[in-house]
């Protein structure tokens, strides 16, 4: 008889850190206990939700427990799980390496099972509708619509998903998914049509929606400076470097930005991506040089979005619904 095909679960939690550092998926419900003491069978863990929550709404017991039953039961070794991590915005796709484990050292998420994170992707590489299912109101759930999608990010020719035209309007999004997806819109129109020159133009039209003097560099050459900016008349100066690249940025890009700044100077990295883990350290070791990286670009442009020239409001249209983060006073 063949082998039952893998199955394809998603998870959300609100600690990144426990699933991405200690290799593990897990929910919570500790008042459950342990699972595996469970009879085999979604009735027995009904009752013992009711039993666990005697105040739950009738109609989120058969819903809380399917999700523990299918955790401790229904999930195999080899099944594959997608979590998306809020954290740094990327979408974590592993294999699942153990069986259950109640492990009630931990604060909440006590249900636990190991797994091996395969690869870590920016959410722009998947597209609206593949997030979207991954954006279940559930903590816990199976992956159906768009498995094949992120099966094939597996693949060592995987290239960012361009199923925009393909996608299912009928997977529904709760208030938090409009709001992910509108920061996922805003950071693949910039990645489609800005590249290169066009794309510092536009960083330097939103450091001026901040009250920023900027000048831009000749194309062609910049010296590695693409954009000079000042606050107000005096110093400092603030020199600019922006890359459009899909790939994280490495220390050595940021180092040769430092060589470029004279005494005195405060450098800036703008990125549509993230940094490796030694740029991180470096960036966090060299307090006058700010790194932004795509996420954070995003929050500033949700920000500042009406003070940006009419050109760049009309190429990034927020149709959508979005929650602004308000301008300090």
């Amino acid at each position: 008889m063949a082998n039952e095909e893998k199955k394809i679960w998603g998870i959300h939690t609100q600690d990144d850190n426990l699933f991405l550092k200690g290799n593990v998926i897990a929910i919570g419900w500790h008042e459950m206990g342990n699972l595996s003491l469970i009879d085999a069978n979604r009735d027995a863990f009904k009752d013992k939700y009711i039993q666990a929550y005697p105040d739950a709404k009738k109609g989120s017991i058969a819903t809380a427990a399917g999700m523990l039953y299918r955790f401790c039961y229904e999930v195999q070794v080899g099944d594959y799980v997608v979590f998306p991590s809020k954290s740094n915005r990327e979408v974590n796709i592993g294999t699942v390496e153990g069986d259950y484990v109640y492990d009630p050292s931990q604060m909440e998420y006590v249900q636990t099972r190991k797994v091996k994170w395969l690869k870590h992707l920016p959410r722009m590489s998947f597209s609206q509708g593949a997030l979207y299912e991954i954006g279940s109101a559930m903590s816990f759930f199976m992956v159906k619509n768009y498995a094949d999608e992120f099966m094939a990010a597996l693949d060592k020719g995987f290239k960012k998903s361009s199923a925009a035209a393909d996608e299912d309007e009928t997977v529904g999004a709760t208030a938090d998914d409009i709001i992910e997806s509108t920061k996922d819109f805003i950071l693949k129109e910039l990645s489609r049509q800005l590249k290169g020159y066009d794309l510092e133009q536009f960083v330097a039209d939103l450091l001026r929606a901040m009250g920023y003097r900027t000048t831009v560099s000749p194309q062609g050459g910049d010296s590695g400076i693409d954009i000079t900016a000042y606050k107000d008349e005096l110093p400092p100066r603030i020199l600019v470097q922006v890359k459009s690249q899909d790939s994280d940025i490495k220390e050595t890009t940021i180092q040769s930005l430092k060589g470029a700044m004279r005494e005195g100077d405060y450098g800036l990295f703008v990125t549509l991506s993230n940094y490796t883990k030694n740029a991180q350290k470096y960036l966090d070791s060299t307090p006058i040089i700010r790194g932004i990286n795509g996420t954070e670009l995003v929050d500033l442009i949700l920000k500042y979005y009406e003070d940006l020239s009419e050109k760049y409001r009309k190429m990034i249209p927020l149709k959508m619904v979005y929650i602004p983060v308000p301008k300090e006073e």
